[in-house]
């Protein structure tokens, strides 16, 4: 356990709130045998969770966090007018939770720590502690808590119900991504007016229908896959289903979380969500933000059920909009890049299907070292380019040729068609309820 590689994770305040946090809960609501908090069972729950939330660590790296702070509580209990430069980073912070895990539940131990307790035990023992009994049983709380379990571990997720309004391209590439985690087919049910785009679905496994009512009184998650501007006329036609138990992801470009709320009954818990084509290969780019009535481990249900359509980030709605032109419509700037690409080597006599492969190679596989080197692209270039060699001549022709740079950053700046604008209308396609990205070219069937 003393391993230095794990010693050397450096630990913010935010993630160690959230670590204890978890613990508590999982020690509190779930009703664990006392503060055994140290069997491998439930750090592996602990270790979902907190990937779920977005932070990577070991099981092992949670045991020896957990080990540090555990230490600094006895250490406190022994000696409580140490300067607080002898305790833990943050002690401050974690003190009231770390109480809240180490003596709710057990009164005595406020007045019998055991002054000479020896903190390197064995990580299958808890010391003395690990000898208190709760004084009567835990209630069985089981049917009120699911909710609460599900949203919050990971491997929940097969006993979620999932719903979709709407069949179009980006509904069927996060249903993919989910069904290729814990969630069964048998969960998951998808409405549209037509039946154009739901063979696909019946293909996974997945429950069809064309009620959109059906679907949300069968489901605890729904994603409203649709185009903008059939947002409202559906969350009207909903609206009286949904309950509490619910959560509402729109997926609608343009559409804000304040006409969303409005739509869906007081209290409502809804979810903005923009995620991008590369979903329907499981190598999207999705960022999402939690409405007013949203919890964190709402959250944390919606991160865990999309992580393996892509990249999933959480940040507050203003960033969604952003989102859009970066990675929305990002992967077309990036397509006509890979055309054009292509389209100079057959200029140049390579045969075009040869070209397009390799131009499609090279977005990936730069693609994929931008992403694991963690360089700056500028730094990436850089290496690339070699004083007086083609690639810097290649660079400053795209530039001089009216500014590659200047043009890309002015198209992901332009703003979204609002539902309802002339724009918007000329893309209106009754047969398609489920298309949901926010431009045209996210049409495709």
């Amino acid at each position: 356990m003393d391993d230095p590689g794990i010693k050397k994770q450096n630990w913010d305040v935010k993630e160690t709130e959230l670590f204890l946090e978890i613990l508590k809960d999982l020690d509190m609501k779930k009703c664990l045998d006392g503060r055994k908090v140290r069997n491998n069972k439930l750090f592996k729950v602990a270790h979902r969770r907190m990937t779920a939330a977005g932070y990577h660590r070991t099981v092992d790296q949670l045991k020896f966090r957990w080990k540090l702070l555990k230490s600094a509580y006895y250490k406190c209990k022994r000696e409580p007018n140490l300067p607080a430069t002898t305790k833990i980073q943050g002690w401050w912070r974690y003190e009231k939770t770390m109480i809240a895990i180490m003596e709710s539940r057990h009164p005595l131990l406020g007045a019998g720590v055991n002054s000479v307790r020896n903190d390197e035990v064995p990580e299958d023992s808890d010391g003395e502690a690990s000898m208190l009994h709760w004084p009567q049983p835990c209630p069985d709380n089981t049917a009120q808590n699911l909710g609460l379990i599900i949203k919050m571990d990971p491997e929940m997720d097969s006993q979620l119900k999932i719903g979709f309004i709407g069949a179009g391209n980006m509904a069927f590439g996060i249903a993919k991504g989910i069904l290729s985690g814990n969630a069964l087919p048998a969960n998951i049910k998808v409405s549209a007016p037509s039946s154009r785009n739901l063979g696909r679905f019946q293909e996974l496994g997945v429950s069809v229908t064309h009620s959109n009512e059906e679907v949300v009184s069968g489901s605890d998650l729904v994603f409203v896959a649709v185009k903008p501007h059939l947002v409202a006329p559906v969350l009207t036609e909903i609206s009286e289903h949904v309950t509490e138990r619910h959560i509402i992801v729109s997926v609608a470009a343009g559409v804000t979380l304040a006409t969303v709320e409005e739509l869906l009954p007081e209290n409502s818990v809804a979810i903005r969500l923009m995620p991008n084509l590369p979903c329907l290969v499981q190598e999207g780019a999705l960022l999402f933000a939690r409405g007013s009535h949203a919890k964190q481990e709402d959250g944390a249900l919606l991160r865990s059920l999309l992580h393996r359509c892509g990249l999933v980030e959480e940040g507050p709605e203003a960033w969604i909009d952003i989102h859009t032109g970066l990675s929305g419509s990002g992967v077309a700037f990036v397509y006509l890049f890979a055309e054009a690409l292509a389209e100079g080597a057959v200029k140049m006599g390579m045969p075009s299907a040869l070209a397009h492969s390799i131009a499609s190679q090279t977005v990936l596989g730069a693609g994929k070292l931008l992403r694991e080197s963690g360089k700056h692209p500028a730094q990436l270039r850089s290496e690339v380019c070699t004083p007086g060699g083609t690639t810097i001549y290649g660079l400053h022709t795209l530039e001089r040729a009216g500014g590659l740079r200047e043009a890309t950053m002015s198209a992901g700046n332009l703003p979204l068609r609002e539902p309802g604008s002339s724009a918007e209308s000329e893309q209106k396609d009754p047969g398609n309820n489920g298309c949901s990205l926010p431009f045209d070219y996210y049409s495709i069937d």
